[in-house]
């Protein structure tokens, strides 16, 4: 795989918004013990069940989106548990180029400002 061209770190997390941040049992075990937690406790506190029961991240609400994944840092925008995030999220954008990275360097640069966010 070719280097990537984004910097998650000049990300305003936008990935992390997504509404259902799928996990697997494997992503669950990996969890609870980051937290040294049991699975049943981890699972009760920071998952849900979509109406497709599908298991997912909790959010809570954010100043920038809407939601963020209940492990995201929002002072900081960055995610709290990197080295145990899920799978999925190891493995986005599945690729060397995020297409939201993109659009908000395009939009930084024209706005001439590093900081800038589009409005949600």
């Amino acid at each position: 795989m070719s280097k990537p061209r984004y910097e998650c770190s000049k990300c305003p997390g936008y990935c992390c918004s997504y509404d259902h941040i799928e996990v697997s049992d494997y992503d669950v075990q990996r969890l609870a013990k980051h937290f040294d937690l049991p699975e049943k406790t981890f699972r009760l506190r920071y998952l849900k069940t979509t109406p497709e029961s599908t298991t997912v991240l909790r959010h809570r609400k954010d100043h920038i989106y809407k939601s963020m994944c209940v492990f995201f840092d929002q002072e900081e925008r960055r995610c709290t548990v990197y080295s145990a995030r899920p799978r999925v999220c190891r493995s986005y954008p599945n690729g060397d180029y995020c297409g939201y990275y993109a659009f908000i360097k395009f939009e930084r640069g024209h706005q001439d400002d590093e900081e800038f966010i589009p409005s949600a």
